[in-house]
């Protein structure tokens, strides 16, 4: 039986993993479950990453670490569990998520890393969606980045997200599925387009 020793330097667990990688635990996960990032399973069942694959698979794919082929998608919502729930999600198909709690920090997520596509909340505290919907046009135009509003109260939301620039709009509860088959369909129609 094989076992690591968890202090050497060389092995690393999923959480070490996800610093040096730049992204959170479920990603890692996710990568190496489809097989993009070389694991090693203790005999208790937990993850092992060796240094040497980390720093192979960042030069591979470049700084911030996410796959070349993989998309990246902002989530800006105020409950936490929404949030995992849309990431999880996300990235077990593959793509990369950015999570972001106000409106306030998407906006500093999206300055300091555009993704290829926003899913926004339209009730937070401050800075509502549809004012950051606002702004994100303002800054970049109205079909340079895919936006995808979601709201708890639907009555005259698609009318609004559109009028507003928003490419979908969609009504909470959110079905997890659908909701990662959506963002698929705007990412191949921004692929398509740019």
């Amino acid at each position: 039986m094989v076992t690591v020793d968890t202090g050497r330097d060389d092995w690393l667990t999923l959480g070490q993993a996800s610093k040096v990688l730049g992204v959170a635990q479920s990603t890692v996960r996710a990568w190496s479950d489809a097989g993009r990032l070389p694991v090693f399973y203790t005999p208790g069942g937990h993850r092992r990453f060796k240094r040497d694959d980390l720093d192979g698979f960042l030069s591979r794919n470049g700084a911030g670490s996410r796959p070349r082929n993989a998309a990246t998608v902002l989530v800006v919502d105020d409950d936490p569990r929404l949030r995992e729930l849309i990431r999880v999600n996300l990235e077990y198909d593959g793509m990369t998520v950015i999570e972001a709690a106000t409106a306030e920090e998407g906006l500093r997520a999206l300055e300091a890393d555009p993704p290829d596509l926003v899913m926004l909340d339209v009730m937070m505290p401050g800075i509502d969606g549809w004012e950051m919907l606002r702004r994100v046009r303002e800054r970049h135009g109205i079909d340079s980045l895919p936006v995808m509003m979601f709201s708890g109260k639907t009555e005259g939301g698609s009318e609004l997200a559109q009028a507003g620039g928003a490419n979908a709009f969609v009504g909470k509860p959110l079905d997890p599925i659908g909701l990662v088959e959506q963002a698929k369909a705007m990412l191949r129609v921004r692929v398509t387009m740019g």
